[in-house]
């Protein structure tokens, strides 16, 4: 096997796209819960893997705040939501516990998506190795 090296540049915009990643998913998420937050909790995961350990560290610390503030939030609903009466008027009660989850993680992350938008960022070049060739050669 024969191993090469090469360089890879990382641009600026790529670095910011992947940084606001996890924010949008959010917003997604919290506006349409039904189905979107249930299947986002599980993207949300492969997400967070991906970027947490990104060559370029402030992707991983957006990625990272974005990930508290989702999984504080449906914590929080799932927490509180267990202590909702049945009935019909329990219906209210999720409403305006979703509302709560709205108003706490909207404002917050529309903040940080306008930090990752006016943050500065510079391309990187990271160092690729890769292995050609059969293991028999």
């Amino acid at each position: 096997m024969e191993k090469i090296t090469y360089t890879k540049t990382i641009t600026a915009a790529q670095s910011r796209r992947t940084a606001a990643q996890f924010n949008w998913g959010n917003i997604v998420a919290i506006l349409i819960p039904f189905p979107l937050m249930i299947f986002w909790f599980g993207a949300s995961m492969v997400i967070y893997a991906m970027n947490r350990h990104h060559p370029v560290d402030k992707v991983g610390d957006y990625t990272q705040w974005a990930a508290y503030r989702f999984y504080f939030i449906t914590g929080f609903l799932v927490i509180i939501g267990s202590l909702i009466p049945g009935g019909r008027e329990s219906l209210w009660y999720y409403a305006y516990l979703w509302l709560a989850g709205i108003v706490i993680m909207l404002p917050w992350t529309l903040y940080d998506l306008h930090r990752i938008r006016r943050d500065d960022w510079q391309d990187v070049d990271i160092t690729v190795e890769e292995y050609v060739g059969n293991e028999d050669d």
